[in-house]
């Protein structure tokens, strides 16, 4: 499912850390010491999340993504690191839009 991220981002690192969530661990994956999105295993799905800064944020509004995560993004509260936002991937279509969501945040300025 997120193979084409490594495909696209090589080199991709994919780093474990300790969570709080029932599972224990969080995923990180990082291109170059960034991190792209994270990524905590849970039963029948994995729960994806992206910061995306507030240039990433208005590409993100002006994109084809799905209304329910522009309007997940824009009800995000911003921070000097941008605005947070998490869900459940479980299907390819989801999947896909996680790939877009680090497409635009990685997009060159």
């Amino acid at each position: 499912m997120f193979e084409s991220l490594g495909k696209q981002y090589a080199p991709i690192e994919a780093r474990w850390q300790p969570s709080k969530s029932d599972f224990g661990k969080i995923c990180l994956l990082q291109h170059k010491k960034r991190t792209l999105v994270y990524l905590t295993p849970e039963k029948g799905a994995v729960r994806a999340a992206i910061v995306l800064g507030e240039r990433a944020y208005a590409l993100a509004m002006a994109s084809s993504i799905p209304a329910a995560i522009k309007k997940m993004l824009a009800d995000a509260r911003p921070y000097a690191e941008g605005r947070g936002i998490r869900f459940p991937v479980s299907t390819i279509q989801e999947a896909s839009v996680v790939a877009k969501l680090v497409e635009i945040k990685t997009t060159p300025k």
